[in-house]
């Protein structure tokens, strides 16, 4: 005889022990529990309660919390009771990408040591425990399914870090430093995946950029079962660390218009169309000695860089430049993931968390101005330049009216660049790190790289 089911309260899985729960912002909790069942949710003073709708479905929101890294208890109750233990509320990120954003921990503990004052970020895996971090590692394979042991958070410790993104990480170590408040955060990568199975097949069919048409590189693969079972955490904002698979296709306006698609679709599905959305330029490689069936130049990369930066254009968002960060050890992954997320939390720090004093961005070009045979270029930030190890500035290319450019003499001049080159009487055009394999040593005073940029766009 078949005895009637009887439908449990249930949570998501991103919904568990040891989370962190994002502070002055709404929190919705939600989950599942048998049709017009009440459900009450006590956190912080507060039971907000509600009914299961006819499929089960219910949620509710906590109103906006104040940070507290003093573990509690969060109690979701109806016919059964879930206790969540040992919850904080501070700042919530969600980190997505390839093998740079997935790149773990224990990848960064074997890294070549670097020359740094204080403790050394390649030994950060022995002293890691600090509880007022809090990391969760999406599995693409049971993040959709619920768990009953509540079990995927992890204090950023012991083997739950090791197997942990290394920017994501430096990320949240920067921000708790700085803020002083606890930090979560959500990492869902797969290496060597493109942009496109980021993207649901519906906000694809939504813009009118490909409406219509076959977009290849499996839309939706790993939106349905990698972000969209997140929504609606409430988060702070996004990270994105992705474009190598994409640069090796030699994409560059269409590049602009999928991360354009992303940024929008993923912000509807949060129900937030302001959610900060920072991202990293691409590190130097030698994509052009690449023999596939796209044919990749030296100039590859810096052009793909050009439609990454495009992506600026829209609100809320930031990009790190990552030019100083590569050696022939890392290949196309570079092991700076230090420094990744120091960067990325610096975007953070000024823009959303609007931190006074704190510099996010290296020089951007503005403006040239040609007199006789130099051309002056202007940068957008007003921070003094320099060189970084004090030997002239490299890197800087130089064209007259026959468009052929050349290797050029570059000088600082206060917040300017003073640029010139011998037969090249009137200059058209100066480019700057246009190069694949371009190290660019031109820096702000606060230890930034400039962006590498070509006048003649």
């Amino acid at each position: 005889m078949a005895l009637p089911s009887h439908a449990t309260i249930t949570l998501p899985r991103i919904l568990g022990h040891d989370m962190v729960l994002q502070r002055e912002k709404p929190v919705p909790i939600w989950g599942t529990a048998a049709p017009g069942e009440a459900v009450t949710v006590q956190f912080a003073g507060q039971h907000p309660s509600t009914k299961a709708d006819a499929a089960g479905k219910w949620q509710v929101l906590l109103k906006p919390l104040k940070a507290s890294a003093t573990p509690a208890e969060l109690v979701v109750s109806g016919s059964n009771t879930i206790r969540l233990r040992n919850i904080l509320v501070g700042e919530v990120w969600v980190c997505s990408g390839q093998s740079n954003m997935e790149y773990t921990m224990r990848k960064n503990s074997k890294v070549t040591r670097p020359n740094v004052p204080g403790p050394n970020p390649v030994d950060e895996l022995n002293v890691a425990h600090n509880p007022a971090i809090r990391i969760f590692l999406v599995n693409r394979k049971t993040l959709s399914k619920p768990d009953t042991l509540h079990h995927d958070w992890a204090v950023a410790q012991d083997s739950a870090l090791r197997s942990f993104s290394a920017a994501a990480y430096f990320f949240a170590k920067e921000l708790n430093q700085r803020l002083h408040v606890p930090v979560g955060m959500v990492s869902s990568a797969v290496p060597g995946s493109r942009i496109e199975p980021w993207i649901s097949e519906e906000a694809f069919a939504r813009d009118p950029a490909f409406a219509g048409k076959k977009v290849d590189g499996d839309p939706g693969k790993f939106w349905e079962t990698m972000v969209k079972p997140l929504a609606p955490l409430a988060a702070r904002g996004f990270l994105w660390y992705q474009g190598e698979s994409n640069c090796f296709l030699a994409e560059t306006t269409t590049y602009t218009q999928k991360m354009r698609t992303l940024i929008s679709s993923w912000r509807a599905a949060w129900g937030d169309s302001a959610m900060p959305f920072y991202y990293v330029s691409l590190a130097p490689f030698k994509y052009s000695d690449t023999h596939d069936k796209v044919v990749l130049t030296r100039e590859t990369l810096p052009l793909f860089r050009e439609a990454q930066a495009a992506v600026l254009q829209v609100p809320h968002t930031g990009m790190i430049e990552t030019t100083d960060l590569a050696h022939t050890e890392g290949g196309i992954h570079p092991g700076f993931k230090w420094e990744i997320g120091r960067r990325l939390a610096l975007l953070a720090l000024a823009n959303t968390y609007k931190m006074p004093g704190v510099v996010a961005k290296g020089p951007v070009f503005r403006s040239l101005k040609v007199k006789g045979d130099v051309a002056t270029v202007s940068f957008a930030s007003a921070a003094p330049l320099v060189s970084k190890d004090g030997k002239p500035l490299t890197d800087f290319t130089i064209a007259g009216a026959d468009g052929v450019f050349v290797p050029a003499q570059a000088s600082i001049q206060g917040s300017q660049v003073l640029v010139s080159a011998p037969g090249v009487k009137q200059p058209k055009a100066v480019r700057f790190g246009w190069d694949e394999v371009a190290q660019p040593n031109l820096f702000s005073e606060a230890g930034l790289p400039a962006r590498p940029f070509r006048s003649d766009q």
